[in-house]
């Protein structure tokens, strides 16, 4: 296995026109054992067409492949403590 650290592919994903921020975890994956998740708030999600094969273009051509994630999921807001810190355990389910 290889090592995914989930700073890489955040700061890669935030850089897209259209996200306001995002969070990458890990997932079990049969094949893999682990797999790469990623969680992204868009910026405008009433006015947004960022699509999940919009995220999925920009991985393939920014990040190595076992870097790009396996499965992309769009929410309103990420789990946060009170000082702002991102709850990547509750993203993993």
């Amino acid at each position: 296995g290889f090592n995914v650290y989930p700073n890489e592919v955040e700061d890669v994903i935030t850089q897209m026109p259209g996200v306001l921020e995002c969070a990458a975890v890990g997932v079990p994956d049969a094949k893999a054992g682990e797999a790469v998740k990623v969680v992204i708030v868009k910026k405008d999600p009433q006015h947004s067409t960022l699509t999940e094969a919009d995220v999925r273009a920009y991985c393939e051509a920014n990040l190595t492949g076992y870097k790009r994630p396996k499965v992309v999921e769009f929410r309103l807001d990420l789990p946060k403590t009170p000082v702002g810190k991102i709850l990547r355990r509750e993203l993993r389910g």
